[in-house]
């Protein structure tokens, strides 16, 4: 026999909490199943000097403010995911773990979500998986014949491992930035990304940049060129950034062509030995239990109309990116993203009940 409910949400972190927090409120029958074993989300595993581009008071999840962490202007990962653990708490969410979904597959009048702990139906699937499990690692020429070790940023705690050693980091985003920043207080690091990268102000962090995305999403809905909302740059000065740049270590090589036994090498002659290479290259939707449902992707991600998807409208996408709602990968951004998710679904749920 299957369990039965209103919604089943598939995945216990940022996003998928504060869809609960939402659902709640709709007074909606839903289950959040979660396949870590404890909460906090992908926040447990983040490198260990890991922070939030904003001060807790500006990265809430919907109902609760982040306390603040004493000490420190921007709160630490463990603080984050301490955080997500007495949410999930605080607003009694039906959070089911460690459940870990197989699949989602039409089943006629229901959709049904298979487990290892047994299948659900359900009316709706909301898909807050994130991206943390679907680490991206680009195939490059002789990538197999490096003798030295590759990590990508998942896999990446701290400096000490890289002391006195040659390191190059991949990337040209956040985590490229500060990855370096103290793997070269210990380590002769190089810094190598496909395009040069772009710096934002000193006083700009990640307040400033939600605003900038809200900008950016009522542009796109009114069907206004967004450009020139868009100009700030891609990198955080977060201080220890800074401190990197006024070390005068913070300088960009072009990416490299290949990878050598010993290294790596550009197609003008020019070589480089490292004993380590770090990819900081990002990730990708991690969505195979979407698989039965054959849904058509579209650069590289499902079709969706906000966060409904095109192929399937009983299921929702949640918490991944700017396809997904703008900034909806950070904490208040995913809270914006589920109110809307929920009012819509509410709606179709039970049409002649106003949800809050």
């Amino acid at each position: 026999m299957a369990d039965t409910a209103d919604v089943v949400v598939i995945g216990g972190g940022q996003a998928g909490l504060a869809a609960g927090y939402f659902l709640r409120r709709a007074r909606l029958n839903f289950v959040i199943l979660d396949a870590q074993d404890r909460p906090g989300g992908a926040w447990r595993y983040g490198w260990d000097s890991l922070r939030l581009f904003s001060p807790a008071e500006y990265s809430p999840l919907p109902g609760w403010w982040m306390p603040h962490q004493e000490g420190e202007t921007f709160p630490t990962a463990g603080h984050v995911a301490s955080y997500l653990r007495n949410y999930e708490q605080r607003y009694e969410l039906p959070v089911h773990r460690p459940v870990h979904v197989q699949g989602v597959h039409d089943a006629g009048a229901w959709l049904a979500v298979d487990t290892d702990h047994g299948t659900w139906r359900t009316s709706i699937v909301i898909s807050a998986t994130g991206t943390w499990d679907s680490p991206y690692l680009p195939d490059y020429p002789g990538d197999d014949e490096f003798a030295g070790e590759q990590l990508h940023t998942v896999a990446y705690r701290s400096p000490e491992q890289f002391r006195g050693q040659r390191v190059v980091v991949v990337g040209g985003g956040n985590s490229a930035a500060q990855i370096l920043a103290e793997v070269s207080t210990i380590a002769d690091a190089t810094w190598v990304t496909q395009s040069p990268p772009r710096f934002m102000p000193d006083d700009v962090d990640g307040r400033v940049l939600f605003d900038v995305a809200t900008q950016r999403e009522a542009a796109r809905r009114a069907g206004t060129d967004t450009e020139g909302v868009s100009g700030l740059g891609d990198i955080v000065m977060v201080p220890s950034v800074r401190e990197a740049r006024d070390r005068g270590v913070l300088h960009a090589h072009p990416m490299f062509d290949r990878l050598t036994r010993e290294g790596i090498a550009w197609n003008d002659g020019t070589h480089q030995h490292c004993d380590a290479i770090i990819w900081c290259t990002g990730f990708r939707p991690s969505l195979h239990h979407l698989d039965p449902l054959g849904l058509e992707y579209q650069n590289g991600v499902p079709k969706t109309v906000g966060t409904r998807s095109v192929d399937e409208p009983r299921l929702y996408l949640l918490g991944y990116g700017d396809w997904t709602g703008s900034a909806s990968a950070t904490l208040i951004g995913a809270g914006r993203t589920a109110k809307s998710t929920i009012a819509d679904l509410a709606d179709r749920l039970h049409p002649h009940e106003k949800t809050t």
